[in-house]
């Protein structure tokens, strides 16, 4: 989020977020992938060097500030920068396997923008042709369509919002999309670029909305703007009026959020799940996940996002940190003194009764003996032995049996 001397280059900042205009940013490919590293143990350990580094892993670690160009060159200082949170994807430990590339990566941290971006419903149109229709969605406006019947159509203009900044996640690649996720496939290490494989996430899935002013509140909507700047509900969306006369509706897969009750803390508990709509009222799960009849409206919750909160977008599960959240989040320094309190204590495998040690990040790649290993489907932690492999049972061949509980699972 900076100005630039050429309003048509904007550069990109460290988290993968640009804020450059939509015709100087072009689409990018699929991030090139990385090798697995297999010991000789012939266990293969699925990983990347980025997601162990100071950068990605401690979050106290200042960014590389971008310069701000306003007739004379000078560098953003730490009260230029307004930081509203970050977006983590769950399932891939801080970096994607193929590596984190442009704007598809496994975090993203928001910051505010040059400008504000942001749009809120304005003028609300009612049309009874599709070429009127198609007029209005072509007026250069952000604009959601509601198509009723083939006859008639309700087109809800929105104008600029100054006071917000506005950020949108999806499949999609193209510029207009800040954040874009990939379905992960079952027992995949990477997000699915296969054209084979239907995605279920949406191309424009989901916008947030961050206040400008103190206290930032961020608040998520389903379905984003297309190249078009348009949102469309076909005939078959769910969608209805609200009591007020306005219009509003759900997405095919549906936007899911969950809030931590107590806050995310050592006493956080799963709270419901909700569905978020266009609007951004929060509304009961429907039966299924792409029924056409919405849940029950639940007035008592707002779709204003939290410390903790989970987005699932079907195909992707985002975390939401905020930065004050971040703020106390444990640092490397904490997490190594952590380390070195466990392997003090001599922690023992409670079958061979060897000392295990966990290794610190410097040699990660390098498995020693003592090098605990873990049962994932119990969480039993044992030192490494081969025997246990359920072959013989009929098992998978990465299967192998706890000797504790007896439970099998990847080891």
């Amino acid at each position: 989020p900076e100005q630039c001397a050429n309003p048509g280059e904007r550069r990109q900042d460290q988290m993968g977020l640009k804020s450059e205009p939509t015709a100087s940013r072009g689409n990018r490919g699929p991030p090139s992938g990385k090798a697995a590293c297999q010991s000789k143990t012939g266990m293969v350990l699925q990983g990347c060097s980025d997601a162990v580094t100071p950068e990605a892993l401690d979050i106290h670690t200042p960014l590389e500030l971008p310069f701000v160009t306003n007739g004379n060159q000078s560098s953003l200082t730490d009260k230029d920068i307004v930081k509203y949170g970050e977006f983590i994807v769950l399932g891939y430990n801080g970096a994607l396997a193929n590596g984190d590339r442009g704007r598809r990566r496994s975090r993203l941290a928001l910051y505010k923008r040059g400008s504000a971006n942001g749009v809120k419903p304005d003028v609300v149109h009612i049309t009874s042709t599709p070429l009127a229709s198609k007029a209005l969605s072509k007026m250069g406006q952000h604009s959601v369509s509601y198509t009723l019947s083939r006859s008639q159509s309700i087109i809800v203009e929105y104008s600029h919002d100054g006071s917000s900044d506005m950020f949108q996640i999806g499949r999609s690649t193209e510029t207009l999309i800040d954040f874009v996720v990939s379905d992960t496939a079952p027992s995949s290490t990477g997000p699915s670029d296969s054209p084979s494989m239907q995605s279920t996430i949406s191309r424009f899935a989901c916008r947030i909305t961050c206040e400008r002013a103190s206290p930032h509140m961020a608040r998520i909507y389903a379905a984003g703007f297309d190249s078009s700047k348009n949102i469309f509900l076909g005939e078959r969306a769910a969608k209805w009026r609200t009591p007020d006369g306005l219009m509003d509706g759900l997405t095919t897969n549906g936007v899911l959020v969950m809030h931590p009750a107590h806050g995310f803390s050592d006493d956080s508990l799963p709270g419901v799940w909700r569905e978020i709509s266009v609007c951004g009222n929060v509304y009961a799960l429907r039966e299924t996940r792409s029924a056409q009849h919405r849940g029950k409206l639940v007035e008592n919750e707002s779709n204003v996002l939290q410390d903790g909160s989970l987005i699932d977008l079907c195909g992707a599960t985002l975390l939401w940190r905020t930065t004050e959240g971040l703020e106390n989040a444990p640092t490397l320094k904490q997490l190594e003194a952590l380390r070195l309190e466990i392997n003090a204590a001599r922690p023992q495998c409670p079958v061979g009764f060897s000392t295990l040690a966990f290794p610190s990040l410097a040699c990660r790649e390098v498995i020693e003996k003592q090098q605990p290993w873990v049962y994932v489907s119990c969480g039993h932690v044992h030192g490494y032995h081969g025997w246990g492999c359920r072959k013989e049972a009929g098992g998978a061949g990465d299967e192998r049996e706890c000797p504790l509980c007896r439970r099998g699972g990847p080891y």
